[in-house]
């Protein structure tokens, strides 16, 4: 247990750098307009392909892998 714990700090900033990466780079279809409440293309529907598929579902893996390590952080700091 003692491993996993100087392991794990550094597992949440690789997982941490990788999803702000992939969160910033998904294109966002609604824009300016779509903020403001105005939006040209209301009934526009949009299905994400190839890459931006592969980062929809990377930020998904990402986020919920690093919330399972925060919880994993706090057990062994209470347990320690």
């Amino acid at each position: 247990m003692n491993l996993v714990a100087k392991i794990l700090p550094y597992a949440q900033i690789i997982l941490s750098v990788i999803l702000v990466t992939a969160i910033l780079l998904q294109q966002s279809s609604a824009g300016v307009g779509g903020a403001l409440g105005g939006s040209s293309n209301e009934g526009f529907h949009h299905t994400r392909r190839g890459f931006e598929k592969f980062l929809f579902y990377l930020s998904i893996v990402c986020g919920i892998l690093f919330a399972l390590f925060a919880l994993l952080s706090i057990i062994i700091k209470a347990n320690s």
